[in-house]
């Protein structure tokens, strides 16, 4: 749905919506998925962590054989008033220069789309410098090397600093104006025939407002969640810490929002990104729910794509039957946000650029999984008689 279609809707409804929509993966189809893998020429177990992504994807599309041809990353960029705090390595004016390079495809997720064939759907969804007013479009892929303007806050473009005693760094309605962005973003992904899509992001500052969410949902303190995002000197490390430990300390206090209620947990959620998130983030967010209601794959990207893909899931817990988290970030408390979501990377890079920049490598090793399903063939198809795996499937001898 379009931005002008929805134009008599608020954007609270716009979200409640799309969650109304998540349904979970396809049981049945997970079943069917299962057994033909089961079926097919190879020891069983023998493709690994193929086996399960090809199983999986079958789940979230409610089809056994699936093809992975067009892969988009959606790419939010936006400010962050924290960058005030010294906290990141990088002036702010980088997330105004590069949200212009992603349009030139000279960013390192930019030359990724390019080797791979994949597309970005760069969003502006409050960088503080700003972005000359030939570059924007109106509508999503109205123009792909252009930037969707999508800004929260149009004139400063930034959020407020979480360091300096605010309750709240945004007010509801910029939080859920920039969550309905991602959604529409997920949206206009699906609708244009993509068959998956990643998220991404581009903003200074945006790993100390990650972690300090990832301390808030897990009740974690800074020392487990806070790394050196960019290559922050010492003092801008401490210092890094330490908002985060104020910022997240509220929720920490009770053992972060993971041990509230589950009916409580979603507006808690929601609390915090209003109180310590990015319009990035927020962004990044309502792209997971929106892919989950779309039912199209969504690959996590590093460490700030997975905190939103956890704040996400505790919002609505079916959509994290859509998510696919590609590699294993270098970035301190990565670790901690993928194993609360119980998902496994796939991937082992050293990766910590962030942009998306895991996600088109990430689309051609799904696609390789998606192709063995559809095109290897089985053991009847081969003639060759599996007896002789009785043995191997009846003790798990191979998995083990």
């Amino acid at each position: 749905m379009s931005r002008t279609e929805e134009k008599n809707k608020t954007t609270k409804e716009i979200i409640n919506e799309t969650i109304a929509r998540i349904q979970p993966a396809d049981q049945e189809i997970i079943a069917e998925a299962s057994e033909r893998q089961a079926s097919l020429a190879k020891p069983p177990g023998s493709l690994g962590l193929l086996e399960e992504i090809s199983i999986r994807i079958a789940g979230m599309t409610g089809s056994v054989i699936n093809k992975i041809d067009r892969g988009c990353v959606a790419v939010f960029c936006a400010d962050n008033g924290v960058a005030d705090e010294g906290v990141a390595s990088a002036p702010q004016s980088v997330t105004m220069a590069q949200t212009v390079n992603f349009t030139r495809r000279l960013t390192g997720v930019g030359a990724l789309s390019r080797s791979y064939g994949s597309e970005l759907l760069i969003v502006d969804m409050g960088v503080k410098d700003g972005i000359p007013a030939e570059l924007y479009v109106d509508e999503p892929f109205e123009d792909t090397h252009k930037i969707l303007n999508r800004r929260v806050r149009p004139e400063t473009g930034q959020t407020d600093n979480i360091a300096v005693g605010y309750d709240y760094i945004m007010s509801m309605e910029e939080r859920d104006n920039a969550i309905a962005a991602g959604i529409e973003a997920a949206e206009a992904i699906s609708a244009q025939g993509f068959d998956i899509m990643g998220v991404g992001e581009m903003g200074v500052g945006n790993t100390t407002t990650s972690a300090a969410l990832l301390s808030a949902i897990t009740g974690e303190d800074a020392d487990v969640t806070v790394g050196r995002g960019g290559g922050v000197n010492d003092e801008g490390f401490n210092r890094k810490k330490e908002i985060v430990n104020n910022a997240s300390a509220a929720y920490r206090q009770w053992g972060g929002i993971r041990k509230a209620a589950r009916g409580e947990q979603r507006e808690a959620v929601l609390d915090a990104l209003q109180s310590m998130g990015g319009f990035d983030i927020c962004a990044m967010v309502g792209a997971y729910l929106g892919a989950a209601a779309c039912r199209i794959p969504v690959v996590i990207d590093g460490y700030i794509s997975v905190v939103a893909a956890l704040c996400a899931a505790v919002i609505a817990p079916d959509a994290r039957d859509y998510m696919i988290a590609s590699h294993k970030s270098y970035e301190k408390g990565y670790t901690l946000a993928v194993e609360a979501l119980g998902l496994k990377p796939f991937m082992s890079l050293d990766m910590r650029l962030g942009e998306g920049s895991g996600c088109p490598i990430a689309f051609e090793i799904i696609r390789g999984a998606c192709d063995v399903m559809a095109n290897m063939a089985t053991f009847d198809e081969a003639a060759i008689n599996d007896g002789y795996l009785e043995e191997i499937r009846r003790n798990e001898r191979f998995q083990k």
